[in-house]
């Protein structure tokens, strides 16, 4: 019995010495992370703004829809092109310039100039302008949405790590508490004033509490992994938050709003609600836009020619514009049939006023051979095999989707409003009723200590009157932290800043 009682205690020490040589490498390794920086909450909110990544799709999706109405709007410009073009021609051809046959190596060169612009499509640019212009402030009502749901996550991971902060520090006042009890104890036994089995169950509840510490200081270190992985920070870097000052009153007295009240609130101010509004607008200019095709269209289109030719840089005569000179007061005209008598004429015979001029270079042929138009063109529709009926049924599909969308976004509010609402409420009952039941054991822990310095009460009725006290304060910071969170997601549904 004897040897059974020894291995049991060697069991027992075994196990205390492992879960002590656990809980130091533990807190060996949180001492490292001492000096890392302190963040507060504003910081890490900042951060995750900067660096989140669902934020920086949505700021692109911002830009991408800025793009779009920007483009719609240039659509009401002309659209202006210029060309040319430059050429060998062999053998038998046409001379660009004249229009005539010839043969030869002929090189060319043609320059034109073009603008288009539309006068009336059935007001399909204006109407896609306006929806473009609502697509682009919904979206940046999206990206506010986005904002406000990692504000909410980084709060919430915020507090958890401070909520496991204070439940490592309750867990390691309850194992100074059995360090100092089991020291006391092991005096007593060697004094006899206590058996061998109080000593074991006050070294078996020390080892207890000691577990409990590297429990909490492992759910401490994930709730700290997680709150970087929000904020994209590695890791393998130091990271420790600014724990704020959060008092409540000792008990709590919790009148909210009215769910009414608080969603006619929210539904004016909450950006998913503002998107939703304003996809339905826009899809009712979609809706515009594609009806348009159903009347005529209208364009202008003017533009200039002009071209050159080596066929024609040779020498040429050119008029100056000066009075024709006489060549013969009396040409001959013919001759007489039969007798080759010379016929002359009444009139006499006159040349234009001009020079030869050697060559017809680049500028001058593009100057001479400058053309020019001006023309309209109306198209109206008739039959284009139902597109542009389709298009009209797939954007009046869009808008009543829209509409369903903004239905489920305010029905989404409203519930998300109503758990909010009872979550409070339900949090401060939980709050006051544990903050009773820690003022209850904390007086039964009161009572017990006094009456084990007396040796008027067991060691397990002691060990038991401890626990019942620590986690009646574990349980108090849990509802603690719960309300506070809660409470806050209520005031965000209310307009209020997201801050302690």
């Amino acid at each position: 019995m004897k040897i059974l009682k020894m291995n049991t205690y060697m069991s027992k020490t075994r196990i205390m010495l492992v879960v002590i040589l656990l809980a130091n490498l533990s807190i060996h390794s949180m001492a490292q992370d001492s000096g890392a920086k302190q963040w507060t909450l504003k910081e890490c909110v900042d951060y995750a703004l900067d660096n989140n990544l669902t934020v920086q799709r949505s700021l692109l999706n911002v830009q991408s829809n800025d793009v779009n109405y920007d483009q719609s709007k240039m659509a009401l410009l002309p659209s202006i092109n210029a060309g040319g073009s430059y050429g060998f021609n062999w053998g038998r051809s046409i001379d660009p310039t004249s229009n005539q046959f010839i043969t030869a190596r002929i090189q060319s060169t043609n320059a034109n100039a073009n603008a288009s612009v539309t006068l009336f499509n059935g007001f399909t640019l204006r109407n896609t302008i306006s929806q473009n212009k609502l697509s682009f402030e919904a979206s940046k009502n999206d990206l506010e949405k986005s904002k406000n749901d990692i504000i909410q996550n980084v709060i919430l991971f915020y507090m958890n790590v401070i909520f496991n902060q204070e439940l490592l520090k309750n867990a390691q006042s309850q194992l100074a508490s059995s360090d100092e009890q089991l020291n006391r104890a092991k005096i007593q036994e060697k004094q006899g004033a206590i058996a061998m089995s109080a000593l074991y169950d006050l070294m078996a509840q020390r080892a207890t509490n000691d577990v409990n510490v590297i429990n909490q200081e492992n759910q401490l270190n994930l709730s700290v992994l997680q709150l970087k992985q929000l904020l994209q920070i590695p890791a393998s870097e130091s990271f420790d938050v600014v724990q704020p000052d959060i008092d409540l009153e000792d008990g709590i007295v919790v009148e909210p709003a009215s769910v009414d009240q608080i969603y006619s609130l929210s539904e004016q101010n909450m950006p998913e609600i503002k998107s939703a509004d304003l996809g339905i607008q826009s899809a009712g200019y979609g809706l515009k836009a594609a009806k348009g095709n159903y009347l005529p269209n209208v364009t202008a289109n003017v533009g200039l020619n002009t071209n050159y030719s080596d066929a024609r840089d040779a020498a040429r005569f050119v008029l100056d514009g000066g009075d024709p000179i006489l060549i013969d007061q009396n040409p001959e005209i013919g001759f007489v049939s039969g007798s080759n008598a010379l016929v002359l004429s009444n009139e006499p015979a006159f040349a234009p006023s001009g020079n030869v001029v050697d060559g017809y270079n680049l500028s001058e042929q593009f100057s001479d051979n400058l053309s020019r138009f001006l023309s309209f063109r109306l198209s109206i529709p008739i039959f284009n095999g139902y597109q542009t009926r389709s298009s009209v049924q797939r954007a009046l599909i869009q808008k009543q989707q829209a509409e369903i969308t903004a239905k489920e976004t305010r029905n989404t509010l409203r519930q998300a409003i109503e758990t909010a609402h009872n979550d409070v409420l339900s949090a401060a009952k939980t709050y006051n009723a544990s903050l009773t039941q820690v003022k209850a054991t904390e007086e039964a822990y009161r009572i017990a200590q006094k009456r084990k310095e007396q040796t008027a009460i067991s060691n397990v009725d002691f060990i038991v009157a401890e626990n019942n006290f620590f986690q009646a304060t574990s349980d108090l910071l849990r509802a603690k932290y719960d309300y506070i969170f809660k409470l806050k997601i209520l005031d965000f549904y209310q307009g209020k800043t997201l801050d302690f």
